[in-house]
C-alpha cells in the first residue's frame, strides 16, 4: 500500500499536477527549432570530406580569441562546425578567400585547407566549433 501511495505521486510530480513550477492557467510553454545550418559544403563552397575510419568521436570546443589578434595559419583534418557566441571575426585562406562572421552566425570550416582567423575588434570572439572526427585524430594542425 505505501509503494502504491508513492508511485501515486511520483506520478502526480511528474505529470506536473503538483509541480509550483506549472499553475493551473498558465499555458505551457512550446519548444520551438531553429536549423542554424545545413550543408554538404564548406563555407568556401568545397563538398565535405567522408567521415574518417575508426571509432566515431565528437569533440565540442568553446574558443576566446581576444581582441585584436591573430590566430597562427592552421588547418583541420575532420570536418567541423562552429557557432558564433560573440564579437567578429574574420577568416582568411591561403587563396585570398575570406569570410567575416558576427555574434548568431555559423561557419561551417573548411577541411585540408590553410587558414587563420583575425580578430580585428578590441572586444574578444566567443565562438563554439563542434568537431566530428575520430578517437586518436588530431582537430587542428598547425603551420610550423
Amino acid at each position: 500500500m505505501m509503494l502504491a501511495t508513492r508511485t501515486g505521486l511520483l506520478a502526480l510530480f511528474v505529470l506536473g499536477v503538483a509541480s509550483p513550477a506549472i499553475a493551473r492557467d498558465e499555458a505551457p510553454k512550446a519548444v520551438t527549432v531553429k536549423e542554424l545550418a545545413r550543408t554538404t559544403t564548406s563555407w568556401d563552397g568545397v563538398d565535405l570530406p567522408r567521415y574518417p575510419q575508426g571509432t566515431p568521436e565528437i569533440t565540442i570546443l568553446k574558443y576566446t580569441i581576444p581582441g585584436n589578434t591573430i590566430l597562427p595559419w592552421h588547418r583541420h583534418p575532420v570536418i567541423n562546425a562552429g557557432y558564433m557566441l560573440s564579437g567578429r571575426l574574420k577568416v582568411v585562406t591561403r587563396t585570398g578567400e575570406t569570410l567575416q562572421l558576427s555574434a548568431g552566425e555559423t561557419i561551417t570550416e573548411t577541411v585540408h585547407t590553410w587558414h587563420q582567423g583575425i580578430n580585428e575588434h578590441p572586444e574578444p570572439v566567443e565562438i563554439l566549433v563542434f568537431y566530428a572526427g575520430a578517437v586518436g585524430e588530431e582537430l587542428v594542425e598547425k603551420e610550423e
